[in-house]
């Protein structure tokens, strides 16, 4: 009787968790501060239409700026676009910039700053830290650290991507098999994410991101089938279809990337420290779930098959969801 409540708590857990058609993207808001001539500079901050922070968010301009003309505001795809015209007195270092409303939402905002004469800078601003102060630019680390953590947010808080990786510790047994089949994901979304961030390869994203949902169906599906003295195809070659599976996730994470942006003349650093970040984020949720099944086999094995079919359930339901709504989206 506890196993099934156990069970019962996985699977609220796991149906009243994220189900929007959306899962996959990233949506930070997005502010770039470029000087256009001298003392010169433009403004552009872009929010999802579908968060408050669009709608009644307000950036927080430098202390010598001064808005030169009214705000311009236009709606591209699912984001508002804000763009400003601003005049400052000298260097922008060691003025503050922020946003107003942050505090309030459950995003971050990348800030990417443009100068004429010197290094573009990029900050991150959090909820908790809605402002920050201009240091002098250090461009290496700050595009290493901001995408890195960028890559770390997307696998953990991108659902269909961590449902992927969940849904393969849950078919596969023992921590080598398992390490082997994410790195042959990995590898397989890197070439597509890198192809299609440097214009080489293209898909569109309505179909991909369906077949991204697609694909956790199937695997959770494998994981509900799962037989010791049957194993099936995704169990004697479970590299290969991580591998073609992660081409296709590959695309999804560059949509990702594509609403953030790439900080010009450091793209390459930019998609290593990402994926770098992917990857870290892809370890975290493969030890904390190999942990979990771990425990639950040395000191409650009669929950272990109940637990892994049950997840597998609330995971193949929320991917069908997802799967209908992007087909008829």
């Amino acid at each position: 009787m506890k196993s099934w409540i156990a069970v019962l708590f996985i699977c609220l857990g796991l149906a009243l968790g994220p189900t929007s058609a959306c899962a996959d993207e990233l949506r930070p808001a997005y502010i770039e501060i470029t000087e256009q001539a001298p003392g010169q500079w433009s403004l552009l901050w872009k929010a999802s239409a579908n968060s408050r922070l669009g709608h009644s968010g307000e950036v927080i301009i430098p202390g010598n700026c001064k808005a030169e003309a009214e705000r311009q505001r236009e709606f591209a795809g699912s984001n508002i676009l804000t763009r400003l015209s601003l005049r400052c007195e000298g260097s922008l270092q060691g003025q503050t910039i922020g946003l107003n409303g942050l505090e309030l939402s459950t995003t971050d905002a990348l800030v990417r700053i443009a100068p004429l004469d010197s290094a573009m800078q990029t900050l991150r601003l959090t909820p908790d830290q809605p402002a920050a102060t201009l240091a002098k630019p250090s461009i290496i680390s700050n595009v290493a650290a901001t995408y890195t953590i960028i890559g770390v947010e997307h696998i953990l808080l991108g659902f269909d991507h961590l449902f992927f990786v969940l849904a393969l510790v849950l078919l596969l047994k023992g921590g080598w098999l398992v390490a082997k089949t994410v790195t042959a994901f990995t590898v397989a979304h890197s070439i597509t994410l890198v192809g299609t961030t440097l214009g080489w390869l293209s898909l569109p994203s309505q179909p991909v991101e369906a077949v991204i949902a697609l694909s956790i169906i199937f695997l959770a599906v494998e994981v509900v089938k799962a037989k010791p003295e049957d194993r099936r195809l995704s169990e004697r070659f479970p590299w290969i279809v991580a591998f073609l599976f992660g081409l296709l996730h590959g695309f999804g994470f560059a949509g990702a990337l594509a609403e953030i942006g790439l900080p010009e003349g450091d793209v390459p650093l930019a998609l290593l420290t990402f994926n770098l970040g992917v990857e870290i984020g892809q370890l975290a949720i493969v030890a904390v779930a190999l942990a979990v099944l771990y425990a639950l086999r040395k000191f409650r094995v009669e929950w272990l098959q109940p637990t892994k079919t049950a997840m597998a359930y609330g995971i193949g339901i929320i991917s069908t969801y997802w799967f209908v709504e992007r087909m008829v989206a």
